[in-house]
């Protein structure tokens, strides 16, 4: 038996013990976002480093830079000649709503094959099927090439320090190639390597017409209704099959070809994303509908002024402000973007109405040829591992920390994966892991070391 047939046959002994550990983990509320849960995270963030001290890794520390919430390091150096991998991963986890959820957030429930809780997939079990890799490896001999890895207590809440992090500690950072596991799958059979996302552009629109309140029944039908007015101006924004209008990209199309069988049904986006019987999915207009979830941008209204039922009340507003978020093509610009929507709001305000329009936040997009002897070895490896190609995917949101990492590691292989897949809910109620494809994941990690172990001079070129 080769080291690594029996580093797949330890990794695979090993899952069942994992996804118990994992149990473990998900019982923890570390919720970045919270401060209250500041403990939970730093609790997380020792649990973590646990682990990794007792898989074997050397360095194992908590990092910490003031203000911020903590990092993990840890390492295993197996030969100076070898290429480093870095392993990126995050334990925080998204907040929740437990009268929401079909099970306790917090607590790992199976059912149907699947894993329900907290932070489970995203990112928990991602940088645990890394672990887990590593263990089989060191089981069967060590790995094959050096490893260091880097967990995130942040990543939920935007990553605001991990670049003060990437100053403070750079040596725990460097590598010849980076495994960023907080990614997508197209399915649970098939594997995915994410190679875009979606910018995002936010920008508030307010239109204004009085000093003041007034009475409707007084001035109703003299005077402007503001609220109105946002409506009309919103839905001149979208054009009548729900599409942002303006701003459609140019997109590739043999990478339309490529993609053309990943696209949900309204059957499947009754079933990932709770889409009522009687209602349709959007029309793709003859293009994969993943064009337009993950290669167009795309309009939501995030917030309003408008009233609430509680608070109504017959009078005319003297203002209505509308929060309109725009997931932006990969390689949208956002000042071409905040301009072109400036000038339609100004020229779609009715009634002759004030229009105010000012951008709140604005991150680009990402896009990657993912071309080169790493990815050739991820194609091998997950072939391998999944019997099925790789595809090329893109994630319809924006995810700060790879967009850094490939900021300031512009020359160095980013190599995206994870254990999600259309069905995680990711941030939602009754986020879960699929077992089987965590311990097919599993098995792709495994390979992927090999895989890169046998490229190792071109890595270090």
């Amino acid at each position: 038996m080769s080291a690594v047939e029996r580093a797949l046959a330890e990794a695979e002994a090993l899952v069942p013990e994992a996804l118990r550990r994992l149990a473990d983990y998900v019982r923890l509320p570390a919720v970045s976002s919270d401060p209250e849960r500041a403990a939970d995270v730093r609790r997380m963030a020792e649990l973590a480093a646990h682990d990794l001290r007792a898989a074997g890794l050397a360095g194992v520390e908590v990092l910490e830079v003031p203000d911020a919430l903590p990092c993990v390091r840890a390492e295993r150096q197996v030969a100076a000649e070898a290429p480093t991998v870095l392993v990126y991963g995050h334990f925080d986890q998204q907040p929740f709503d437990p009268a929401l959820w079909d099970s306790p957030p917090n607590q790992l429930t199976e059912r149907d094959g699947r894993l329900y809780g907290r932070g489970a997939a995203d990112d928990l079990g991602g940088w645990l099927s890394q672990l887990v890799a590593f263990r089989g490896w060191e089981a069967a001999g060590g790995p094959p090439v050096n490893l260091r890895y880097l967990l995130e207590g942040e990543e939920e809440i935007g990553s605001p320090n991990l670049g003060r992090y990437m100053d403070a500690f750079p040596d725990a950072f460097a590598a010849d190639v980076m495994v960023l596991t907080d990614c997508d799958n197209p399915s649970t059979e098939v594997p995915g390597l994410t190679v875009s996302l979606r910018g995002l552009l936010e920008v508030e629109v307010s239109l204004r017409a009085l000093a003041g309140k007034v009475h409707s029944g007084l001035w109703g039908g003299a005077l402007p209704d503001v609220s109105v007015g946002l409506c009309k101006l919103i839905g001149g924004l979208v054009d009548e099959g729900g599409r942002l209008a303006g701003l459609e990209q140019p997109v590739d199309a043999a990478w339309r070809e490529s993609v053309a069988g990943l696209s949900p049904s309204d059957e499947d986006l009754r079933r990932d994303a709770g889409l009522l019987p009687g209602v349709s999915g959007l029309d793709p207009g003859g293009r994969p509908r993943v064009e337009w979830m993950w290669r167009q941008p795309h309009l939501t209204v995030v917030a309003t002024t408008l009233p609430s039922p509680e608070r109504a009340a017959n009078v005319l507003l003297p203002e209505a402000t509308a929060r309109l978020s725009v997931r932006l093509a990969p390689e949208q610009d956002a000042d071409e973007a905040f301009a072109f929507l400036r000038r339609r709001c100004e020229e779609l305000a009715p009634f002759g109405l004030e229009v105010r329009v000012e951008r709140r936040l604005a991150a680009e997009g990402w896009s990657y040829a993912a071309e080169g002897p790493a990815f050739d070895a991820a194609a091998r490896a997950y072939e391998r591992a999944f019997g099925r190609p790789l595809v090329k995917i893109g994630v319809g949101g924006s995810i700060p920390f790879i967009a850094l990492f490939a900021e300031r590691f512009p020359d160095t292989p980013l190599v995206l994966n994870g254990v999600m897949d259309p069905r995680t809910s990711a941030h939602g109620p009754n986020e879960s892991l699929d077992k089987e494809l965590f311990r097919k994941v599993v098995r792709a990690n495994v390979l992927l070391l090999d895989e890169l172990a046998r490229v190792a001079d071109d890595l270090r070129r």
